[in-house]
């Protein structure tokens, strides 16, 4: 028997120990034992044998064999986000049950650090990038063009590659009849006591203010600007703007549509510095999902967006010969309060 003690375990090793032949030995690793007709028996001694001898594939060396590494990409705004974590965990799993390495990294909403990133992965030879609610996705693809690299946005579209998104607008629209209807169960509700929070110059945000503006005029006759308060994505900015607006009229609006759950914890830290009182009787939208938001002791609906069909279709344009630049909508969903979800991380065993 060989003594691979001090050193990693080969494929050749491998083959020694069980007694398989190299090439059953490789089709274990890499997952196509089954296509093989490998026996189940065999595949689990060899798994077993790879674990106990510490055998790590070389990604490297099998990209220069195949022109692949095995290495995929998911370029993120932020990480500290219910949303983004949550693409993240749908994006690794997927990854990994075709067989590949997933690499999630976050450029801070910063165009430059975006391409910096991306030219650091092409560096790793990934085979293939998702660029997640980037600053300037088109920038990111000329990146990607230039090093040949297949790559698709998700979250927020570019115009010189293929996209995936939430149909924001859609979804604006849903939330934002949600909070007219609960609001209006206790009277009259007015143009003026319906605002919204948050949100910057993109597409996202552009398209969620259209749809709560077109509902609002449908429903409530008229959307005075003044309705309209972009925050950025910045808690402390949101909780500036409500702090001057419950300064200016000694309340809060009757009902608020807020931009991202990050708007929500700039609401949140503004609640926390005032009495129960001031938000006794508010009726809350939030665009992004957070189980704990919903059991706040207001009413909270949420939009909760699809990232796992996301990350479903991304791979699927990826895997097409033509990738024409053409925007993908897909449908969000609308989670009333007091309800919680299961999500990605349901998936993950249980770890004892």
């Amino acid at each position: 028997m060989t003594d691979i003690g001090k050193k990693k375990a080969t494929i050749y090793d491998l083959s020694m120990l069980s007694g398989a032949s190299p090439s059953t030995v490789s089709a274990v690793l890499n997952g196509s034992w089954r296509k093989r007709r490998i026996k189940e028996a065999t595949a689990q001694l060899i798994q077993k044998l790879a674990n106990e001898h510490g055998y790590t594939a070389n990604l490297q060396a099998r990209g220069l064999r195949s022109s692949r590494s095995g290495l995929v990409g998911l370029l993120l705004p932020v990480h500290d986000n219910r949303y983004f974590s949550s693409m993240a965990q749908s994006f690794e799993a997927q990854v990994r049950s075709r067989g590949q390495c997933p690499l999630v990294v976050s450029a801070c909403r910063d165009p430059e650090e975006e391409r910096q990133v991306v030219e650091t992965l092409i560096s790793y030879s990934i085979d293939e990038l998702f660029i997640a609610g980037a600053t300037d996705p088109d920038g990111v693809h000329k990146v990607c063009e230039k090093a040949g690299l297949k790559h698709v946005n998700i979250d927020l579209p570019g115009t010189l590659a293929p996209s995936i998104i939430s149909d924001n607008h859609e979804g604006a629209r849903m939330l934002t009849q949600a909070i007219i209807e609960r609001a209006q169960e206790d009277g009259p509700l007015s143009p003026d006591d319906l605002y919204l929070f948050g949100g910057r110059n993109d597409h996202a945000s552009h398209e969620r203010i259209r749809g709560f503006r077109d509902v609002k005029r449908a429903l409530l006759g008229a959307d005075p600007d003044v309705c309209i308060q972009p925050t950025g994505y910045s808690p402390a900015m949101t909780a500036r703007a409500f702090e001057a607006f419950y300064e200016g009229h000694g309340k809060l609006p009757r009902a608020f549509f807020v931009n991202s759950s990050i708007n929500l914890e700039g609401l949140m830290r503004f609640l926390a510095l005032h009495p129960h009182e001031t938000f006794a009787d508010i009726i809350v939208g939030c665009y992004d999902y957070d189980p704990f938001g919903s059991f706040l002791p207001f009413p909270v609906f949420m939009i909760r967006q699809d990232s796992e069909t996301m990350i479903t279709k991304g791979f699927a344009i990826l895997d097409a010969d033509r990738r024409p630049p053409i925007t993908h909508l897909v449908r969000p969903t609308l989670v009333p309060p007091r309800t919680a979800l299961t999500g990605p991380l349901d998936a993950l065993k249980d770890i004892e």
